[in-house]
């Protein structure tokens, strides 16, 4: 049985991923409105709301997931029936600092969420877990780092594979999958987890791999390169996972677990090296921009390999990403060229 949203809170949907889904859903479903609960923290940013297709579908709230009051107030005054979870605090960097906000975020956060979901809908409104799980959900987006780290030969991440997180950031997301997993097999309450690959597209934040490239190749600075580059991710372009996420919340199964990948493995340094040839094209006068790369010292608990078998997806829900890497850098580069420029 499929499932359409009607009223959506987005959680985090001024951020990379969040708005670009709060872009997807406001583009492709003309009936449904979204709430948009973002603290704009320094992962999110009304720019990357600017210009929306059909703005007054999309109301923005200014505000913490963990501040429960305030999350009870939008799910009764929106009568939100669809909860889509993105606000995580997710730059690992940062979480080698400062742990704590992760903690505090991405696990009490993701508890405040849940627990206001289950009194709303099940409590305040009566439904049972039968009702509630078809015309009600909760989806929470994680990630590949809670698997841990494989070898060059392992098989790519199932959703079978044992958590083993290295890092407070990917703890503290499996903490947050480890809940919304409880909360649908104590209470009924109707949720789905999708884990996804690395993204990149419009709107990244600039601190992340790719907007740092290629904002050096603009700059002319150096290309910071953990290590020897040899490390390596499977790559989804934001598009890809907007329509997988809206393919698992239509026509997935309540309490299953998704992997979503590119099926796009690259190791860093030759990421780089694509950036750095399509600039000279685009910038001849500065080429060779691979000059400009930098190698540094690898970050504590960095993980050696990402991968995504992203079989059930595509088995089940007959979805597939349609971005190869090359095209999908194309379109990146493209628009972070002409944003920065």
């Amino acid at each position: 049985m499929s499932y359409r949203p009607k009223q959506v809170l987005v959680t985090g949907g001024a951020g990379f991923i969040g708005a670009n889904y709060v872009r997807h859903l406001l583009a492709t479903d003309p009936q449904v409105r979204i709430v948009n609960l973002d603290l704009l923290t320094y992962a999110g940013s009304l720019d990357n709301l600017a210009v929306l297709p059909d703005d007054a579908r999309h109301t923005f709230v200014r505000g913490d997931i963990a501040d429960q009051p305030l999350v009870e107030s939008v799910l009764r005054e929106h009568a939100i029936d669809t909860i889509v979870h993105f606000a995580a605090e997710s730059h690992v960097d940062r979480s080698i600092t400062g742990p704590g906000e992760f903690v505090r975020t991405n696990v009490v956060g993701t508890w405040t969420l849940l627990e206001a979901a289950r009194q709303y809908w099940l409590n305040e409104q009566r439904l049972s877990a039968v009702d509630a799980q078809a015309q009600r959900r909760f989806h929470h987006i994680s990630t590949d780092e809670v698997f841990g780290t494989l070898g060059p030969d392992d098989a790519a991440f199932s959703e079978r594979t044992p958590y083993a997180p290295n890092s407070p950031y990917s703890s503290s997301k499996a903490g947050s999958d480890h809940l919304v997993r409880a909360y649908f097999h104590t209470y009924g309450l109707p949720v789905s987890t999708t884990h996804c690959s690395n993204n990149y597209g419009p709107y990244q934040h600039g601190e992340k791999f790719i907007p740092t490239v290629v904002r050096s190749c603009l700059e002319g600075t150096d290309i910071p390169v953990y290590g020897n580059g040899s490390n390596i991710r499977d790559w989804l372009y934001v598009e890809d996972h907007c329509r997988a996420i809206e393919a698992v919340i239509g026509r997935g199964t309540v309490g299953e677990t998704y992997n979503i990948g590119g099926c796009n493995e690259w190791t860093n340094i030759d990421i780089v090296a694509l950036i750095c040839a399509l600039m000279d094209r685009h910038r001849p006068h500065d080429a060779p921009h691979a000059r400009l790369v930098t190698f540094v010292a690898d970050r504590p608990g960095h993980d050696w390999r990402y991968a995504i078998n992203a079989a059930k997806m595509m088995r089940e829900l007959q979805w597939r990403p349609v971005e190869s890497f090359e095209t999908g850098i194309a379109k990146t580069l493209e628009w972070l060229v002409r944003r920065q420029s």
